[in-house]
């Protein structure tokens, strides 16, 4: 594979591709699913078909289909708010299957939350986690009547969404207890990561296996996910700005673009940064290239307003 290291500080407006924009700030899913039932909980994912007309493959290779979790800290948000619409509406009119699914809210009901209460965040990241996996497996025994690539799925998330994948890949990569629910050999195409970070009990970031192609977006200056790193003796979360050193250690195929002195708000501005998934897609997923971009991005402009700290958050 070919190893193009690009660094480069720059307004967002340097990075533009050939993508289709929508105005839609409203659409509805081409049909909803009930993927599992936890006890009285029932679970759902909606899917969001490619737009008729829309480039569904890019040099003779099909797109991924995306798995998207949503933000609200583990206590609140839904798959269907219009706030991803805009977003859902963008990656469909350019020829991707956009999956939203629901999970389980761990800490709803909480008042206090961070790296000293571990034991809490460590069981709402794993229901998050778990129930992606119910949703990937109901993907790939269904993938027919779908119509997705069961080889071909790409994982994203915003905030607690983020951590979920983040966290998620990691596990199916170190082939942890969590991820013995997948098929064997299964992988992820690829992960999208708007804010997003990995929780460890060992001190630090440590990939048994190589993980797939991750593009990361954090903001410099996150009070809500740490930008770099939180830790407790040896439990810790590591934000993009720390996961980036190990990937760039290992030689792992990423794509990192720094938010200079932007907040949580990153987490939002997946609709603002298209341009930049599309590259990623196209050129570290479908081409199957280590075009490996570390981007240090200055635009106060790119993010909507959003939640900038953990008392906003949480109350606490």
């Amino acid at each position: 594979m070919k190893k193009i290291i690009i660094t480069v500080v720059a307004a967002l407006a340097a990075f533009t591709f050939n993508t289709e924009r929508s105005s839609a700030q409203s659409i509805e899913p081409d049909g909803t699913y009930m993927f599992v039932q936890r006890d009285t909980c029932e679970l759902f994912m909606d899917v969001y078909n490619p737009k008729r007309g829309s480039q569904t493959t890019f040099q003779g290779k099909q797109k991924p289909t995306v798995i998207f979790m949503f933000g609200g800290g583990f206590i609140r948000g839904t798959r269907d708010n219009k706030d991803y619409h805009s977003w859902f509406s963008q990656m469909t009119a350019n020829g991707y299957r956009i999956i939203s699914i629901d999970y389980r809210l761990g800490l709803k009901g909480s008042n206090k939350v961070g790296v000293a209460q571990v034991n809490v965040l460590d069981k709402a990241i794993h229901m998050a986690v778990e129930d992606l996996f119910s949703a990937t497996n109901f993907i790939i025994e269904n993938a027919e009547q779908l119509g997705v690539d069961p080889a071909n799925l790409v994982i994203s998330g915003s905030s607690a969404g983020a951590i979920s994948v983040m966290q998620a890949e990691y596990e199916r990569a170190n082939r942890t207890s969590w991820a013995q629910v997948l098929p064997a050999d299964f992988k992820y195409a690829g992960v999208m990561s708007f804010a997003g970070a990995i929780l460890s009990r060992e001190g630090k970031v440590d990939y048994k296996t190589e993980p797939c192609p991750t593009l990361m977006l954090h903001g410099t200056a996150d009070k809500v996910v740490p930008y770099k790193q939180i830790k407790l003796f040896k439990l810790g979360f590591f934000g993009g700005g720390k996961l980036i050193e190990r990937f760039q250690k290992f030689g792992y195929n990423y794509n990192m673009y720094h938010f200079l002195d932007n907040g949580h708000e990153v987490a939002g501005a997946m609709d603002r940064t298209v341009d930049l998934q599309i590259g990623f897609i196209e050129n570290n997923i479908l081409q199957n290239q280590d075009r490996l971009i570390e981007a240090t991005i200055s635009d106060p402009d790119i993010v909507p307003a959003g939640i900038k700290s953990l008392k906003e958050l949480y109350g606490n």
